[in-house]
């Protein structure tokens, strides 16, 4: 889109990677008796400021009309004012001439002034959030101070901002500035912002925009809102008339909107796909919700949303790998005797639940999440979507296919040791490992708990971001190893996008690829060269902190923490309840001669490791990898359970030990030894805490035949 009106010159930007932020349109700067109005002491000049309410409600119609990203914020103090600084509070109220009789935390009419929770400090009900729209509760003049709104702008892949709220000269100036500053392209639309000065308000968007464009552009909306008009008279339907069976999240959040299907008929849809799909691979499920409970969910969330804005996964079936809590569901980890029922879901599923996602089943893995082939679980072996003889991969296994196969929208797994990567690769899906201790591990089966995360299992990167967006609901305080916004990087924005700005990207040496099968060898060259034609830039990098951390996995102490988080005792009184290959795996731990210092050598290790890769990740954006080095069958799983399935891992072990984030996509297909279609995957692999970069970089791979 361009807005040719704007000034110094046009504004261009892409819908998918614009928000729209509109600043502080709360009852406390907009209604009579807030804040606002007594900062102003002028009823006159207070009125004329919510004058912009009207052509904002329109701004703001037409940026959810065209899919903007929306961002509201509020200025507020907590309760007991802890985060408010004392030059804040006094600055105003001192002033020996001042007209401030009341100051932030004061009661006021709408409450206490300026105070999360106070009925003022909410949004004004005609530019209400809709469910899903972010909501940034900062403690100062500008957004960013003190927020997650820069990593929550990352996050979505946003390079510009459309900007409007109150007051011009004081938060919209300073909120606009501080994100030119961090590199985002920002435009202020002058007839939805307001101030108490006119003088001020119009110096202020002057100063914006001076210097051909020193911090950005200011334009009026009466060009964006047009624009939107044209677009929809011009626009043909873009779905059938019928639901035709297409359950991606972005098919039917469409359909949904347009009110050409219900949840109901869609649950109807996919308990049939997953009966006929039993008949074919009866170890995808070990628990399912009947049809009938189905629609009945499907049903009450109908009733909860007749009429009102649809929270963002508002209808969209979703499974649960069976390690991960569902209240009054078993958690078996595919292992009977350590079956149990949880009153409660793991937070994650809550937020999904929450978000209008409708709970399917609990899926099939290998026992105790321990693996990687999709082989080693009690009940049964799911094959991979696109060849019966050959492994769907683990330990996610029943996860991945469910996607794979069209049975669900999205799947949660995890990924101790590359879990939620390897399966995707194998039933040519997307598998989203995020940064360690940023979706909270509550409700969460350890396998080992300094290294376990929930991953996310969907049919594309724009399917498995968006999950992402809602299931990351910030740090939980209760998890140890729960990462707070502020120890996590940013970086800035580039606005040029990668096939103009460049990225560069790490590759394993040709002495690591030479692990992979020659097939996967070739197809590896080919992703290579289509991540160039992308906008990447190979760079060498030192393979040593990577092939260092893949060892300490299972050939150091690290392997003792499984041992830890299932229980020692638990392990040798129940040899018979596990998996074969799962019992003496254990059996073999037990049997090291390991001295207590192993485990710090180990640890020293480890986090030589993860700064070595941190310093390497100086000189590179992402690291491309083959998700696997082969596709085994069955028959050979089974025929070398052991050394075969540690092989699987050559590229995924080493992203858990030294916390990096990381996302698998389907990059080709081949034919087998045996004539079947099989998928080819690779992983993009980022820096801890650079989720972002990798979603924005990972999209482009997937648009670049």
């Amino acid at each position: 889109m361009e807005l040719r009106s704007a000034k110094p010159y046009t504004f261009k930007f892409k819908t998918e990677s614009t928000a729209l932020i509109l600043i502080d349109m709360q009852r406390d700067f907009l209604d009579p008796n807030g804040f606002g109005a007594i900062q102003c002491g002028n009823d006159e000049i207070f009125q004329s400021v919510r004058q912009i309410v009207p052509r904002t409600r329109q701004l703001l119609a037409t940026a959810r009309s065209l899919g903007l990203h929306v961002i509201h914020t509020r200025e507020g103090h907590k309760p007991d004012l802890s985060d408010l600084p004392p030059a804040k509070r006094l600055r105003q109220t001192s002033a020996p001439s001042g007209q401030l009789t009341s100051g932030i935390g004061d009661d006021g009419p709408m409450g206490r002034l300026l105070v999360r929770g106070e009925y003022g400090h909410d949004i004004i009900d005609e530019l209400r959030p809709y469910p899903g729209e972010l909501i940034v509760d900062k403690p100062g003049k500008g957004s960013f101070w003190d927020t997650m709104l820069h990593r929550a702008l990352l996050a979505r892949g946003i390079t510009h901002l459309l900007v409007g709220g109150v007051t011009t000269e004081c938060c919209v100036n300073t909120t606009f500035r501080e994100a030119a500053d961090r590199g985002f392209e920002c435009c202020v639309l002058t007839d939805c912002t307001s101030g108490f000065d006119a003088s001020f308000v119009s110096k202020s968007l002057e100063m914006l925009c001076s210097y051909d464009g020193l911090f950005g552009y200011v334009c009026s909306s009466e060009e964006f809102l047009t624009h939107d008009s044209a677009s929809r008279m011009l626009s043909p339907p873009s779905t059938p008339p019928h639901f035709q069976g297409d359950i991606s999240v972005t098919s039917l959040r469409r359909q949904y909107a347009s009110q050409q299907i219900s949840p109901v008929e869609v649950v109807t849809h996919i308990s049939q796909q997953i009966a006929e799909y039993k008949a074919k691979d009866p170890a995808v499920w070990t628990y399912l919700q009947s049809a009938d409970a189905l629609c009945r969910t499907a049903g009450l969330l109908e009733e909860r949303f007749r009429g009102k804005p649809l929270p963002p996964l508002y209808g969209i079936p979703f499974a649960v790998k069976d390690t991960i809590d569902v209240a009054d569901v078993p958690t078996t980890a595919a292992c009977e005797t350590y079956a149990y029922t949880p009153r409660r879901s793991a937070k994650v599923v809550d937020a999904l639940i929450e978000a209008g996602a409708l709970f399917v089943g609990k899926t099939n893995l290998d026992q105790l999440a321990t693996g990687l082939s999709g082989c080693r679980s009690p009940f049964g072996y799911p094959r991979s979507v696109y060849s019966r003889k050959h492994i769907s991969g683990g330990s996610s296994s029943g996860s991945a296919v469910a996607v794979g196969a069209g049975l669900v929208s999205f799947a949660l797994g995890t990924d101790t040791a590359g879990s939620g990567r390897v399966p995707a690769a194998y039933n040519g899906v997307t598998g989203f490992k995020p940064t360690k201790g940023t979706l909270s591990a509550d409700g969460l089966v350890p396998a080992c708990k300094s290294l376990d995360t929930i991953s996310i299992l969907a049919t594309t990167v724009h399917e498995a971001r968006a999950v992402w967006l809602v299931a990351d609901q910030g740090p939980d305080m209760k998890d140890p190893f729960a990462k707070v916004q502020g120890s996590l990087p940013l970086w800035h924005a580039d606005f040029r996008g990668p096939k103009v700005g460049g990225f560069k990207f790490g590759m394993p040496p040709e002495a690591a690829v030479q692990s992979c099968s020659k097939m996967y060898q070739q197809h590896f060259a080919e992703a290579k060269a289509r991540l160039q034609r992308a906008g990447g830039t190979a760079t060498a990098i030192d393979w040593s902190p990577f092939a260092g951390a893949n060892q300490l996995l299972y050939d150091g102490a690290l392997l003792c923490e499984r041992i830890a988080c299932i229980g020692p005792d638990f392990l040798q009184n129940n040899q018979r309840a596990l998996h074969p290959t799962i019992n003496n795996l254990f059996q073999a731990a037990f049997a090291k001669e390991l001295k207590p210092w192993d485990v710090y050598r180990d640890q020293h290790l480890q986090a030589q490791y993860t700064r070595q890769a941190a310093l390497a990740f100086k000189n590179m954006d992402v690291l491309l990898v083959p998700t696997a080095p082969c596709h085994p069958t069955v028959a050979e799983m089974e025929a070398d359970h052991i050394a075969l399935n540690s092989r699987l891992g050559d590229f995924t072990h080493f992203a858990n030990v030294i916390d990096l984030c990381g996302i698998a996509l389907p990059a080709s297909t081949y034919c087998s030894d045996s004539g079947e279609e099989l998928p080819f995957g690779v992983t993009l692999v980022g820096a801890s805490g650079t989720d972002g970069k990798i979603f924005d970089i990972a999209r482009e791979f997937e648009r670049t035949p």
